[in-house]
């Protein structure tokens, strides 16, 4: 395709791509958007050198016009885009690429691959990081996916309200906070569950987290309080009636003294079976097939859309796809949000922006102008914004029953 357009000489042609989902997950109310800042790192590093040219050279992909092209290849255009952790809704223009054809076509594998991967986990985790209320949730999910996916999913996780993360690189590379737990292969690895219990105490304080259902829960419970004492930071219980075990393990630790003694939980959560827990005396999650799987919505479906290219008159035209069940609007879109005393009631999306009001609310930031980025900022501050988008949002957004979009889309 690039090879095509530099030979006929439309590759120039000052074009317009976005990124948008046609749909939510089923039963999904709203998206998050997430992945900009790991965009934006991938976009400045998203060169070819000299073994990436050979490859393509000697395979024949490309001729040596086009990779003389590839050679010098560096973006040089323009990227809007939500902010990182705002929602979206069905046909919200996430991101909006512009610069030359050729430019702006190099990058759609590179977003969509971020963004579907990145707005699947963090909706997930939005959905049971609600669930879970003021109750803290560990990603604990890298063994469970590819590893570059796994340190995503961990910002994905953090950006939307998770505490913490098993996953140490995305402690390194992202400033994501770190914790873990042993698991039952350490108290396998001993003779005895008294001797494992002792070893980690002694390396790690009685701040730490025992698990205690590698073999009898009560007799675990009560053999960590003998060995740690009343100030026993936690216990973890990964099997059985999570409900019932924890309601148990509760009264126990009370009895023997160890009321600050916190009951986390793990296996295989997800939002609905946090949701269930909330009765339960619980003081935390740990999270992870769920997940980075995306609670069953493993992609967010992302496109990436020309909606406007350079035509003979040197002026941007809309273009539009007429595919059945797939169609496109054309036109370089704007995004604002309606609000009606401080609660969202709609997503506007115009090709001008005429007609809006004070209560709308532009949800386009720039990301990279003219090449250099623009957008870059903290991920706390994303953290922040989501929860902050999550307020703002009619009650019903955040139930977990089946339901529409919480937000109409008009379009104008």
């Amino acid at each position: 395709m690039l090879q095509a357009a530099l030979r006929d000489g439309t590759a120039a042609r000052r074009s317009v791509f976005e990124v948008f989902a046609r749909r939510l997950p089923r039963g999904r109310r709203y998206g998050v958007v997430a992945g900009t800042g790991r965009f934006l790192d991938a976009l400045e590093r998203f060169t070819f050198g000299d073994d990436e040219l050979a490859f393509l050279a000697e395979h024949g992909v490309v001729d040596d016009a086009t990779a003389a092209w590839l050679a010098d290849f560096r973006f040089t255009g323009d990227v809007w885009g939500y902010a990182e952790g705002d929602v979206y809704f069905p046909e919200s223009p996430i991101l909006r690429v512009e610069g030359s054809f050729a430019e702006a076509v190099m990058l759609e594998t590179l977003a969509l691959s971020v963004f579907n991967h990145d707005c699947a986990i963090a909706a997930a985790a939005s959905r049971m990081a609600h669930a879970a209320g003021d109750r803290p949730l560990i990603e604990m999910g890298s063994r469970r996916t590819h590893e570059a996916a796994a340190v995503a999913a961990a910002r994905a996780a953090y950006l939307c309200g998770f505490a913490t993360t098993s996953n140490l690189e995305a402690g390194r590379t992202y400033g994501v906070p770190t914790a873990g737990t042993a698991a039952h292969a350490f108290t396998l690895l001993h003779d005895d569950e008294r001797t494992a219990f002792a070893a980690q105490l002694a390396a790690a304080g009685p701040g730490t987290t025992l698990l205690v259902d590698t073999y009898d829960v009560p007799e675990a419970v009560r053999l960590a309080v003998e060995l740690a004492g009343p100030e026993l930071g936690a216990v973890r219980i990964d099997s059985g009636d999570l409900r019932v075990v924890a309601e148990e393990v509760r009264a126990q630790l009370d009895a023997l003294g160890a009321t600050g003694t916190r009951v986390v939980v793990t296996g295989d959560l997800d939002e609905y079976s946090i949701a269930a827990l909330a009765a339960a005396p619980c003081d935390g999650y740990g999270v992870g097939t769920s997940l980075v799987t995306g609670s069953g919505a493993p992609t967010a479906s992302m496109v990436y859309k020309l909606v406007a290219r350079e035509d003979s008159s040197g002026e941007l035209s809309p273009v539009a796809k007429a595919s059945p069940g797939k169609p496109s609007r054309g036109g370089r879109k704007h995004a604002h949000r309606r609000f009606s005393g401080g609660v969202a009631e709609a997503e506007l999306v115009t090709v001008t922006e005429d007609g809006l009001t004070p209560d709308d609310r532009p949800l386009q930031v720039p990301l990279v102008r003219d090449g250099e980025t623009v957008g870059r900022e903290p991920l706390t501050e994303a953290r922040e914004r989501h929860r902050r988008a999550l307020a703002e949002l009619p009650a019903h957004a955040l139930h977990l029953s089946k339901g529409d979009p919480a937000l109409p889309t008009l379009f104008a």
